[in-house]
């Protein structure tokens, strides 16, 4: 009986306790809404007397004026693009440059064709005899009736000439001992005969294809139009150089159509009456026979140095070698 009674006893308070604990959670949320509701009905009186306060002074409207619309506009409401008529000589935006004459750009434009063939000059020395040539010599003139590809036969896959002292024929021409196509003349069967295909195409106009099909095929040592420093010195004339490149622009097939044709007795007596080789038409007459040197470079052509590849009648290049001028 003491101990029931005692376990009763220490029960009671604590139930009052919990009691006094929800009592106290009540008071303070209604306390705490009371005093949230003050707040608000403050801070709803502040925001409305503000107000009235902006729309006295205009504030209030100003503010509204100044914000952004947010609808983007129609594309019905769009106005249309148009293309401003601009004239012929549009006013100037400085007027430091307002009095100054306009700059016309169209001025500056690249040269034509014609103006271009006319800066084609060509020039080689005077040797102890004079040069010309009659109409026997064009007859000689050969002619080719497939295009030549230079700078392919005789040549490695990276493009170098092959050079080769044993198995290599020398060209009477470019005096180089090297593989690939060569000609044969059944007129004199020496080695004077012997053209490779770049050369005979470039200086003669020839195709080397052709001319083996041909077994009465006659060189140009033959037939009196070699252009070789070696021929050309013997004839009292000085070497051309290297000239394929500028002979070509100016429309002629070969160095030695260009030699022919402006050095026929006809052709030098009108380069002493007129000095335009253009005509009216702006077909080419004939071509300027002074003007700057035709000399190269160094870099721009280069001669073996080895005597054997160049075979046993090898001279000293006087600089009429075009096959690597025209690789450039």
């Amino acid at each position: 009986m003491v101990s029931t009674r005692s376990s009763g006893r220490t029960q009671q308070p604590e139930k009052n306790k919990q009691e006094e604990e929800e009592e106290e959670a009540t008071t303070a949320a209604g306390g705490g809404n009371a005093n949230r509701t003050k707040y608000e009905e403050s801070r709803a009186q502040r925001i409305k007397e503000n107000t009235e306060r902006m729309k006295s002074l205009g504030i209030f409207d100003l503010s509204k004026n100044l914000k952004p619309s947010s609808s983007k506009p129609s594309s019905s409401l769009r106005k249309p693009k148009t293309t401003s008529t601009s004239s012929n000589h549009p006013p100037r935006r400085s007027s430091r440059l307002k009095d100054m004459p306009r700059v016309s750009y169209s001025d500056n434009k690249p040269p034509k064709k014609e103006d271009s063939i006319k800066d084609v000059e060509i020039h080689i020395p005077d040797g102890e005899k004079p040069e010309i040539y009659t109409e026997e010599h064009e007859k000689l003139l050969g002619d080719s009736k497939a295009v030549w590809t230079l700078l392919v036969d005789g040549y490695d896959e990276d493009g170098q000439r092959i050079y080769d002292p044993i198995e290599g024929k020398t060209c009477h021409q470019c005096r180089q001992k090297t593989l690939g196509r060569h000609t044969e003349c059944s007129k004199c069967e020496m080695v004077t005969g012997q053209f490779c295909g770049d050369c005979l195409y470039m200086r003669y106009g020839e195709n080397v294809m052709e001319v083996n099909e041909n077994r009465d095929w006659i060189c140009p040592v033959c037939r009196g139009i070699c252009n070789c420093s070696r021929c050309r010195r013997e004839k009292g004339w000085q070497p051309t150089g290297a000239i394929y490149k500028k002979v070509a622009s100016l429309g002629f097939k070969s160095v030695a159509h260009y030699l022919i044709y402006t050095r026929r007795e006809q052709a030098i007596m009108q380069v002493a009456v007129t000095e335009d080789p253009i005509s009216a038409d702006g077909s080419l007459s004939l071509p300027l026979l002074v003007g700057k040197s035709n000399e190269m470079e160094e870099d721009d052509w280069e001669i073996d140095n080895d005597e054997e590849s160049r075979g046993e009648d090898h001279e000293e290049d006087d600089g009429d070698i075009d096959i690597e001028i025209a690789s450039q």
